[in-house]
């Protein structure tokens, strides 16, 4: 399966308007935004899990991260609310579920295969500073490292945003709206910007929480 795969063209979901989709596990559907594969796939993907529900133990072969959206999502290394970050590289293992339900925004085999370093952290309670280039925004870091960037970025209304990022970026809404190129992208929207292009943002009225993620698209590869 091959969805939004050329990542040198821009790419818009309005995930909220898509239906649910079930996956191979009872109670867990999904919303796929990009793929390239079929249940093995470089992927990204919104996920829900319905109360009680569980995943069969797996094997991250070429990582995954995942932002908790909604609800608590549970493994057996902990159970994690929402507004927090994980990063369990290639080889990790876990069994995923959830006891009252969670949305999470997932991705998969988008990792350096030597990268061994787990990754948690609490978006909730990471202090935001203000972006010293582009007014209106706060920042909360979440990952960075040679290849890639991940953050939280509050975005004031009234204040039109610079976004772009000359080796491709993504954006996805957490909470609130932004306009670009005549459409609103509002809670569970996605953009992903190609190499090079740049543009500008206009947040809403309520301004918009954006889960961001830079750097990372020439190195995209689908698993071998």
């Amino acid at each position: 399966m091959e969805l939004h795969s050329e990542f040198e063209k821009q790419a818009i979901v309005h995930a909220a308007k898509r239906p649910w989709v079930p996956s191979p596990a009872a109670g867990v559907n999904r919303r796929m935004l990009d793929r390239i594969g079929d249940e093995v796939a470089r992927a990204t993907t919104i996920v829900r899990f319905d109360a009680g529900s569980v995943f069969d133990p797996h094997t991250h072969g070429g990582g995954e991260e995942f932002l908790v959206l909604e609800g608590v999502f549970q493994d057996e290394h902990g159970d994690y609310p929402a507004g927090t970050y994980i990063r369990n590289p290639p080889t990790s293992r876990h069994t995923p579920r959830s006891d009252d339900g969670c949305t999470i925004l997932v991705k998969l085999w988008q990792f350096d295969p030597e990268d061994r370093t787990f990754v948690v952290q609490d978006g909730r309670h990471i202090e935001a500073f203000p972006d010293p280039v582009r007014e209106g925004v706060e920042v909360r870091p979440l990952f960075k490292d040679q290849c890639e960037t991940v953050r939280l970025e509050n975005w004031q209304s009234g204040h039109p945003v610079s976004i772009g990022h000359p080796d491709g970026a993504e954006y996805f809404v957490v909470r609130g709206s932004f306009d670009y190129e005549g459409e609103t992208f509002n809670t569970h929207s996605w953009l992903r910007l190609p190499p090079g292009k740049e543009s500008l943002a206009l947040p809403g009225t309520k301004g918009a929480e954006i889960w961001l993620k830079t750097g990372h698209l020439i190195y995209a590869k689908a698993p071998a």
